[in-house]
């Protein structure tokens, strides 16, 4: 945009001056002046109307003697006092007038043979060498499309450090080792320790690996190189080739320097798996990283860091010693960590006083980095469209409902027997939640619409878990079955409503008999060899390694374990039937109820929680 504002810019001015030029050498007379052609003006001499007569070569300018002016042209051959006499002036009148003759300007004389004869001419050039200059740059490109796109990260420009990446202290501690090895590579070598040749960031999406490798950048104070792998890759074979090895070029120029690749599994997975055998682009492209990356010499200042978040597919090659030695693994922030980056990213917004991070952190678990971020812009757009200068803690909540299911449809048109049944429903999946002691407490139960859901029931850990017992699994799986056992004990029929929650039990029902080995009776066994296939695309197989009997049997325990939850469901129910009428008609007439309100209800029926045998 900004050379297409110039070149504007300069077609106008010469546009501008050619015409000036034209109207200069052209223009006759004065622009208000009358025109008149060879009779009219002996007219007016016989009438003795004309004052003075300026002759410019074939011009002619008249004086009136009223002071105004008029001009006429005549033939460039013939003088004007023949022309006058063959149009029948009389001589006496003609005596009486000022007769003045002016040169022609012999400059405005030549332009005016010359430009008409030499500017079509002029422009067929102009117009020949714009066409030469592009092909010529044409020439250039098709020579440097094998050079690489890099980007050198501005230090000045947005700098980061580790200081303003929360959390991850493990994964900080390894790329400060690099840092360090960057300043100071003398103590390392002196002790015999290699340069570590490849750093490979990995972790799920939004966790901050191109944040971490922005702040190594702006720790180590060296020439810091980025690009995306994709760019590699081109529809012509070799190039990617070519950019690689012009990438490692430039980097040992600058070294010491770290060379940042983003995406890497774009060129790095595992050959041999696509179209095109060895000859295919995509891997012509990781050899050439591969030889790169195992030439360098032992003294080379040169990382290489590389950022995935599907480590599963990548090459064995590049992950072997000598070329990504060092693997750090970035894994999903827990609620200290959470609280921490709320911190950084609650920056520059105008937080009310009373904000709780804590209570934000407690209730965002699985929420990444990016999320979070996220989070809080939603949050602060909320305030905004709301006219508000300040961000509260209920426009971060609402915001955390938002990112989870979607924006609330309060407009939606329901029926008032459709919101009784939603409302029975998510009371029943709260109270089976609320009635069984290995479930995680109750946050809110809402019937307001949400993205494809009617209603919502959100419930979270008190604590952050890596592992899970299958008692919490058999609980997750009564809950399920609340929704629906609640619409057919009160209205003794069943919805779609419940389609969703039957889906989500059965496949973690066939998750604990085929992955977990959580069956008494078919042992601690996994049932099926799942594997990834990548042809023309990514493809998920699940290979059958077991017998039809054993099959059978797989189906009778998943029934069996879908069977017991929606017993225990339907005896919470039967039981306690008085209490989902109460949460039930609460929620129809607030339409949503926070964990305190939920709560409340809860306690004045003295309920004494289930253990599920």
């Amino acid at each position: 945009m900004k050379n297409l504002g110039k070149n504007f810019f300069w077609a106008f001015i010469v546009l501008f001056f050619i015409t000036l030029l034209f109207s200069f050498l052209f223009e006759s007379g004065s622009p208000n002046a009358e025109a008149l052609t060879l009779n009219q003006v002996v007219e007016k001499i016989n009438a003795g109307e004309v004052k003075n007569i300026i002759v410019g070569g074939s011009d002619i300018k008249l004086l009136l003697q009223n002071g105004t002016t008029a001009f006429s042209r005549k033939e460039a051959e013939s003088s004007l006092s023949e022309t006058l006499k063959n149009y029948g002036v009389n001589e006496k009148a003609l005596q009486n007038v000022s007769y003045k003759i002016e040169d022609e300007s012999g400059t405005k004389y030549w332009m005016s043979i010359l430009i008409p004869s030499l500017l079509p001419i002029i422009i067929m050039i102009v117009i020949f060498w714009w066409i030469f200059r592009q092909a010529k740059t044409g020439v250039n490109q098709a020579f440097t499309f094998g050079k690489v796109n890099l980007k050198l990260f501005a230090q000045s420009r947005d700098k980061v450090t580790f200081k303003d990446v929360a959390g991850l202290k493990e994964s900080k501690e390894e790329l400060e080792e690099v840092v360090d090895f960057l300043k100071n590579p003398k103590k390392f070598l002196e002790i015999g320790a290699r340069i570590p040749r490849g750093v490979l960031l990995m972790g799920a999406p939004g966790t901050g690996k191109t944040l971490l490798a922005r702040a190594v950048a702006g720790e180590s104070n060296v020439p810091f190189f980025h690009i995306s792998a994709s760019e590699f890759v081109e529809m012509f074979v070799g190039v990617g080739a070519s950019r690689v090895r012009d990438l490692f070029q430039t980097a040992k120029k600058a070294a010491p320097s770290i060379v940042f690749i983003d995406e890497i599994d774009a060129v790095g997975r595992e050959r041999g798996a696509g179209l095109g055998g060895g000859h295919d682009e995509r891997e012509q492209t990781l050899n050439q990283i591969l030889v790169e990356m195992d030439g360098f010499e032992r003294d080379t200042n040169v990382i290489v860091m590389a950022a995935t978040n599907r480590a599963d597919i990548l090459d064995q090659a590049l992950l072997r010693p000598g070329r990504f030695d060092r693997r750090v693994i970035l894994d999903m922030p827990d609620i200290n960590d959470r609280e921490e980056i709320l911190k950084i990213h609650s920056r520059g917004k105008n937080l009310d006083k009373n904000v709780d991070l804590k209570t934000i952190a407690v209730r965002t678990p699985g929420f990444a980095g990016a999320d979070l971020a996220n989070l809080l812009n939603e949050a602060a757009i909320m305030a905004a469209r709301h006219n508000r200068k300040i961000i509260s803690q209920d426009d971060i909540l609402t915001s955390i409902e938002k990112v989870l299911l979607g924006p609330a449809r309060k407009s939606r048109i329901i029926s008032p027997k459709e919101k009784e049944i939603t409302a029975y429903h998510e009371a029943g999946h709260a109270l089976v939640a609320a009635s069984l002691k290995e479930a995680d407490p109750i946050h809110k139960v809402s019937i307001v619409s949400r993205g494809i859901a009617g209603g919502y029931t959100i419930k979270l850990p008190i604590e952050e878990r890596r592992l899970r017992t299958k008692a919490q699994f058999l609980t997750d799986l009564a809950i399920s079955f609340g929704g629906y056992v609640a619409e057919l004990l009160t209205f003794k029929d069943i919805t779609t409503g419940s389609s969703s929650d039957i889906r989500q039990a059965t496949d973690l029902a066939h998750r604990l008999i085929t992955q977990y080995g959580m069956n008494e009776k078919l042992g601690p066994r996994s049932f099926g060899k799942t594997q990834e296939l990548i042809f023309l695309g990514r493809e998920i197989s699940t290979e059958k390694d077991y017998s039809e009997e054993i099959g059978a049997e797989i189906d009778k325990e998943v029934n069996n374990l879908i069977n017991k939850a929606l017993n225990v469901a339907r005896k919470i129910i039967e039981v306690r039937k008085a209490v989902l009428d109460k949460i039930a008609k609460t929620l129809i007439e607030k339409e949503t109820l926070e964990q305190e309100e939920f709560y409340k209800i809860i306690k004045s029926f003295n309920l004494k929680p289930v253990v599920i045998k």
